[in-house]
């Protein structure tokens, strides 16, 4: 247990209903991010709690211990859940920026969002979806959506909090036992997370928290009882999951990365779209899966706008994830700024230079100054980087364009910039990504009704609220069959 600015941080095992210590360590620290200060060790569960915990969730969903609820009492629990969680926002701000080194004015944004995403649950929980009336002639028929049973999920290290509340929320109302594995380089939001969950006084668990690194991962995938696996995180764990839950045929849905392509035509307005492309950069410190990272510029603004985007990134306040004003902080930790090092000196090797767009304060975190890199052929411009960076290739048609942004093993999010918006709208159609914005980079959803399917290796699935919910759910037709049928 340690302690940083008055929040303590805790990597506790909830197994079962109870507080666990786990029984190892993995050989990595978690590292203040803007200091590179030690602050634990991180924690590992026990491989023989973790196969105790699949038990239990197993042992709950046979029983209907929490299936079997009327929707009316999961909703109050869901409710006590939020209620916890409000006054905790702040905290799970700091635990959260502390873990993924995201400025605290964005992290608390995070860290409010939390009982929202409980109340969201119970919204969809009473639409009627999980049970729909389908009787006939006096013959009861009942279209049901159940839980798969009990379900894994996995968060990343940039906002892990945020995205377990969502999944856990929505897991729990379709009324599956949920066991959430924190990320060993952020795991304290997660924990502030169990504690509210803890404190509603769910049926012993319903909800359990793990920790550690791939074998405990592999443990909850590899495992028949476990019917339902949610992850966000990268491709090559993706891939992973997939091949082990393909053994026994589980429910999956991967979010994982993409190379995000921006378009910009040749009327785009040069300087709404360096702004646009520097706001999309510095997100998160550019750890967002959703990121622009490969600009396919109109050949004539090619100059133009890396010298507008340089201008632009030059002016965001790089800072401590703690200082108030900052608009970028540091990288998560080291070994993701020397992953990040390496990518960018395979495109230098190839030939392509390097614009450094900002200076990084004197300090010895993990620090990483935006960079625009030039001269690199798109064809070995491929992977994501999850850092403030992107790489800008000029080309000569929309055509050009559009024909080298599908010609990637990515599919998750693209972006189109020009003046004649129904123009741009329709490169927007041709490009096959799940979402595509048009002359902006917002990281929220352009509807509340909106729907992102992941393609190629971007993932399994889908997201939006609607999706996710759905995902946790199979269905089931109980009635009596129609009378009369010929065979």
């Amino acid at each position: 247990m340690s302690s940083i600015t008055g929040v303590t941080l805790r990597q506790i095992d909830r197994i079962g209903g109870e507080e666990v210590e786990p029984g190892g360590t993995l050989p990595g620290w978690i590292c203040d991010p803007s200091t590179g200060e030690r602050i634990a060790q991180q924690a590992a569960t026990d491989l023989t709690d973790v196969d105790r915990a699949i038990a239990i969730a197993h042992d709950i969903d046979l029983l209907g211990t929490w299936r079997n609820l009327g929707i009316d009492e999961r909703c109050a629990f869901l409710e006590r859940i939020a209620v916890n969680l409000e006054p905790l926002s702040d905290q799970v701000g700091e635990a959260e920026s502390l873990g993924s080194g995201v400025p605290i004015s964005i992290a608390r944004l995070f860290g409010g969002s939390l009982a929202g995403n409980f109340r969201d649950a119970i919204g969809h929980l009473g639409d009627g979806w999980a049970s729909t009336d389908l009787s006939e002639d006096g013959r009861p028929v009942e279209l049901l959506r159940i839980p798969w049973g009990p379900t894994a999920i996995f968060v990343p290290f940039n906002a892990p909090a945020a995205v377990a509340a969502k999944k856990v929320a929505y897991a729990l109302a379709a009324g599956a036992p949920v066991i959430l594995k924190a990320p060993e380089n952020g795991p304290f939001g997660c924990n502030l997370l169990a504690d509210a969950i803890d404190s509603a006084g769910l049926p012993a668990g319903v909800f359990q928290l793990v920790h550690g690194g791939a074998d405990v991962g592999a443990r909850l995938t590899a495992d028949p009882r476990i019917r339902a696996i949610a992850f966000t995180g990268g491709v090559e764990t993706g891939r992973a999951i997939a091949r082990a839950a393909a053994e026994d045929f589980k429910a999956v849905q991967l979010e994982l990365g993409g190379n995000n392509p921006a378009i910009v035509r040749a009327d785009a307005d040069i300087e709404l779209t360096a702004k646009a492309l520097a706001d999309g950069m510095v997100k998160l410190n550019g750890q967002w899966c959703e990121a622009p990272g490969k600009v396919l510029v109109a050949r004539e603004l090619h100059d133009p706008l890396v010298t507008a985007l340089e201008r632009h990134l030059r002016e965001v306040r790089i800072g401590p994830a703690s200082d108030e004003q900052a608009q970028l902080g540091p990288l998560a930790f080291e070994a993701h700024r020397a992953g990040l090092d390496a990518q960018v000196q395979r495109l230098v090797d190839t030939g392509a230079e390097v614009v450094m767009a900002g200076d990084v304060p004197s300090l010895p975190g993990w620090f990483w100054a935006p960079r625009i890199i030039v001269g690199a052929s798109a064809a070995d411009a491929v992977d994501e980087m999850f850092g403030p960076v992107v790489t800008i290739h000029p080309v000569d048609s929309d055509d050009e364009a559009i024909a080298i942004a599908n010609d990637s093993p990515y599919g998750l999010a693209g972006y189109v910039f020009g003046s004649d918006i129904d123009a741009a709208m329709a490169v927007g159609r041709r490009i096959r990504f799940g979402e595509v914005k048009i002359n902006s980079t917002s990281l929220l959803d352009m509807s509340p009704r909106s729907v992102q399917s992941f393609w190629r290796s971007s993932g399994v699935g889908g997201h939006g609220d609607t999706d996710v919910f759905r995902f946790f759910c199979g269905s089931q037709i109980v009635g009596i069959d129609r009378p009369g049928l010929p065979i």
